[in-house]
């Protein structure tokens, strides 16, 4: 089996034999349901391979489209004009590259249908192309832009600055009004426009990019097209039976528990109310091309952007983590206001876990293991500052709890928290001390349930500070900052934590821990 790592083209991977996951039934009900679209995905989530297969539809190449679903849909292929653009892979970092793509594909097509030399905007002189395109053919133009997006997340928030006519300007702002001005011909167009198509990672809210566009039609969320980009259950099993196979034996694991794994490391995405379970097709494929589980969607990229958003906020992971929210807190990012939430959901960092449907209200929370590990390690070394490695330190803390050896996790716990630089914990007030401590926390204990089972469980009589669980051990932690650790027993015990586990076969530490925020680490540790 031919695997396409890399490959976005949908001509070169049916021409090559490589797999391709079947959407094309999708594709053909989006193209006759409606006309300008946006979807909203994160990387390397097959965003590029749908507007490749969308071209090569509309430039009427039925030849490769032969035994795909919409083979037996369509009956009327015909060539349309298409105007494609890609913002993948340039570096907007750079004045002047996004208005250099821009002109530079705006020329070509003037090449092609004409110019008036009337029109010297961007707008304008894109106006004019569609019309003339539309005359030519004697069919309307198709618009599809990939990763629209990409020229403002390159800047966000980093001051890069150019300078206009002796005046200094943002890029963030000179790229958002070039793209504005863009953008804003399909409204002026649209008798001319048979379909469009704006995918990216972010969806920023309309008074930012798209003022004066005719609004497409948002699908980021759309039930009907939850699984037009990902690969689904279904699909996986489906397509890849053999490397499953193939896998489990390496591994040495029964065909379903690989599946259980493959499951826990890849899958947990969903789109939209119908939480249609999404694989995330970059790692899949990976992993079968590979013969091997890693985490390869996280290190293909890093969420710099996210990095800066967080620093500039007072939400911690912990406060957006495992919430109902409204759509209209996470669907469109508002640049002028520091809000983390919908970029960290939009790139694919959270996902849709329920959905109340009385309350038209989604829970977010972190997709599989994989973009947990990957996310919660790099905002612990960020937030921590510690010269440890994070992700040695959380495997050697699971191999002390599966051995039973709570002892070794705690000088594991200690000297972590002691290299902590003492600026990093300083805090002014009892509040920001509670506050710093809780959030370590509840950081290294996502870190560690990457490897174990970890839970923060709502009690009767209250919430329990952490449960790691394995296979042999069940361990009931209670916290206590400049307390003692005789009365965080006295609590597990008051409150009833370990009821939960009366019949349960493997042995129950319950571990009381007392903090100091003098020293920073830990200053008292009991167990029973």
């Amino acid at each position: 089996m031919k695997y396409p790592i890399g490959i976005q083209d949908f001509e070169k991977i049916i021409k090559g034999g490589y797999v391709y996951v079947d959407k094309t039934a999708l594709i053909h009900k989006l193209v006759t349901e409606g006309s300008i679209y946006f979807l909203s995905r994160p990387r390397r989530f097959g965003k590029s391979l749908l507007v490749s297969t969308l071209k090569n539809y509309y430039l009427g190449k039925k030849e490769l489209f032969k035994g795909l679903a919409i083979d037996a849909l369509e009956n009327d292929w015909a060539e349309y004009p298409v105007f494609h653009i890609d913002f993948n892979g340039n570096d907007f970092t750079q004045a002047g590259t996004l208005k250099d793509i821009i002109e530079g594909s705006i020329a070509s097509w003037e090449a092609e249908y004409g110019k008036d030399p009337n029109f010297t905007n961007i707008g304008r002189r894109f106006s004019y192309i569609l019309e003339q395109a539309h005359k030519k053919y004697g069919r309307r133009a198709v618009v599809l832009i990939d990763e629209y997006d990409k020229p403002i997340l390159d800047v966000l928030d980093t001051g890069y600055a150019t300078t206009i006519e002796g005046e200094k300007r943002l890029l963030e702002d000179q790229h958002r009004e070039i793209l504005k001005g863009f953008y804003s011909v399909f409204k002026e167009a649209d008798e001319h426009l048979q379909f469009v198509l704006l995918t990216g990672v972010t969806k920023f809210s309309q008074v930012s990019v798209f003022s004066g566009f005719n609004q497409p039609a948002d699908i980021s969320m759309d039930p009907r097209y939850e699984a037009l980009c990902g690969i689904t259950t279904e699909e996986l099993y489906q397509y890849f039976d053999e490397p499953i196979k193939s896998l489990a034996q390496k591994y040495r694991y029964t065909e379903e528990r690989m599946k259980g794994h493959l499951r826990s490391q890849y899958d947990g995405y969903h789109f939209g109310e119908n939480l249609i379970d999404i694989y995330n097709p970059f790692s899949v494929l990976n992993a079968f091309a590979s013969q091997r589980i890693d985490d390869y969607w996280f290190r293909s990229g890093t969420p710099t952007y996210l990095i800066r958003l967080l620093n500039h906020t007072q939400e911690n992971l912990n406060e957006l983590t495992g919430k109902y929210y409204d759509p209209s807190q996470f669907i469109d990012y508002k640049a002028d206001v520091e809000m983390p939430l919908p970029m960290i959901y939009q790139s694919g960092y959270l996902t849709i876990k329920g959905y109340n449907m009385r309350q038209n209200t989604f829970l977010l929370d972190f997709p599989n293991n994989e973009v947990k590990k990957g996310f919660v390690t790099i905002v612990a070394n960020d937030y921590l500052d510690t010269k440890t490695d994070t992700g040695s330190w959380a495997r050697d803390v699971v191999n002390a709890l599966e051995a039973g050896d709570t002892e070794l996790f705690r000088k594991l716990l200690t000297s972590f928290l002691a290299d902590i630089p003492y600026t990093m914990r300083r805090k002014d007030n009892e509040r920001e001390k509670e506050r710093y401590f809780h959030y370590t926390f509840y950081l290294l204990m996502r870190m560690i349930s990457c490897y174990t089972v970890y839970t923060e469980k709502q009690q009767s009589e209250g919430r329990v500070d952490c449960i790691i669980e394995t296979p042999d051990y069940i361990y009931i932690f209670e916290f206590k900052l400049d307390g003692t650790a005789d009365e965080a027993l006295q609590q597990i015990e008051e409150k009833g934590y370990a009821l939960p586990y009366q019949s349960d076969s493997r042995k129950l530490h319950k571990i009381g821990v007392s903090f100091s925020s003098v020293t920073g680490t830990v200053d008292d540790w009991e167990v029973m």
